[in-house]
């Protein structure tokens, strides 16, 4: 039986992907490059914000090695946090069902004030007891250390977490944490993976209610 819902950030609970883009976009033309697709920038996402940018240097032709250039995409990217960044459809309605009946956490490889100040102003802290970003002492996802944390806090044995992500990043967490996982198709992170048994994908927000029930009513 599921008894912690741990959550991706980025392309699960939110859609941040235009702000991304255009923080990303920013930095490379003050460096003088050409602007990258949002579609592009997007698939760069999902193992932090230094390999965000990075990948996001080498794809504008720019050198990656400017230890600047993090600091700076960081600045700017505070500035346009919330500009486009919105739940996804019934992400809302999901967290607010499942709330009370297990704890929810939030486990991401984003910097920890960007995740705090987007969930606070998005309305989401409400629903999680527990945070954990990318520059904490856990380190970044693929690495298990958050996600045991969050099990070990909340009591719970890992087999009876599940982490629900929209990346391959998510999905090898949850493997070295020998947790249940599911990917949700409809994140700008998915990419078509070949799953074990008892891993799975959601097609929209609206069906990951259905997993929890399906999940309660067949525990094992």
């Amino acid at each position: 039986m599921i008894r912690l819902a741990v959550f991706d950030l980025d392309g699960t609970l939110v859609d941040s992907r235009r702000d991304l883009a255009d923080a990303a976009n920013a930095l490379v033309m003050s460096l003088g490059g050409a602007p990258l697709s949002e579609k592009a920038v997007g698939d760069m996402v999902g193992e932090g914000a230094s390999v965000l940018v990075a990948r996001v240097l080498v794809a504008a032709g720019l050198n990656d090695s400017r230890p600047e250039a993090l600091v700076r995409f960081l600045t700017l990217y505070d500035e346009r946090l919330i500009n486009y960044t919105r739940p996804y459809d019934g992400i809302v309605d999901l967290l607010t069902g499942l709330h009370g009946r297990l704890p929810l956490c939030v486990l991401t490889n984003k910097p920890q004030g960007a995740t705090d100040r987007i969930l606070l102003e998005l309305g989401l802290a409400r629903f999680f007891t527990n945070v954990i970003g990318g520059d904490t002492r856990f380190g970044r996802k693929p690495d298990p250390a958050g996600l045991l944390h969050l099990a070990q806090q909340a009591g719970v044995d890992a087999a009876a977490t599940i982490l629900i992500g929209d990346s391959p990043v998510d999905l090898e967490t949850a493997r070295r944490a020998g947790s249940r996982v599911a990917l949700v198709r409809y994140g700008f992170g998915f990419r078509p993976v070949e799953l074990r048994e008892g891993e799975r994908t959601i097609t929209n927000p609206h069906s990951l209610a259905n997993l929890f029930e399906d999940l309660a009513s067949n525990a094992n």
